[in-house]
């Protein structure tokens, strides 16, 4: 029997702070150096509510994170965002996109994926028959 393919979103945070990494499961984060955002970017450069990260379904049941610039309200950051070199308002992450949200304060996702595998033996009919003279030697 097969199991599910598994797929695992992963945000690295480089910031003053040092590296921290994210394991991403929840439909919003709030990304900036508010300490109640549920990301904290640790440096005097990045806005409070610097980006929000939206998780996006797609048609075969997997799903995608966008990063937009702001907060919740839509109030853009004062530094913006720089994803992969190009200056973005949003963008759909892409498995090792790097993120910079000002200077040394940057981010890099990892869409980690493991194809399904089978759990079942090779053969369902590969039977060991056992001889039952031989079990009886065995236990005396």
């Amino acid at each position: 029997m097969p199991s599910e393919a598994h797929e695992k979103h992963l945000l690295i945070i480089e910031d003053d702070k040092g590296q921290e990494e994210y394991t991403l499961e929840q439909a919003i984060y709030s990304i900036g150096r508010d300490p109640r955002c549920d990301i904290r970017l640790v440096s005097q450069f990045v806005s409070r509510h610097h980006a929000t990260l939206r998780r996006h379904f797609n048609e075969d049941g997997s799903y995608d994170y966008c990063i937009e610039d702001g907060n919740f309200e839509g109030q853009r950051s004062a530094n913006g965002l720089i994803i992969n070199g190009r200056s973005l308002q949003s963008h759909t992450l892409k498995h090792l996109d790097v993120i910079i949200f000002g200077p040394q304060v940057r981010a890099t996702y990892y869409r980690l994926r493991r194809d399904p595998f089978s759990t079942t033996p090779p053969d369902e009919f590969d039977i060991t028959l056992i001889n039952p003279a031989t079990a009886e030697k065995t236990a005396s």
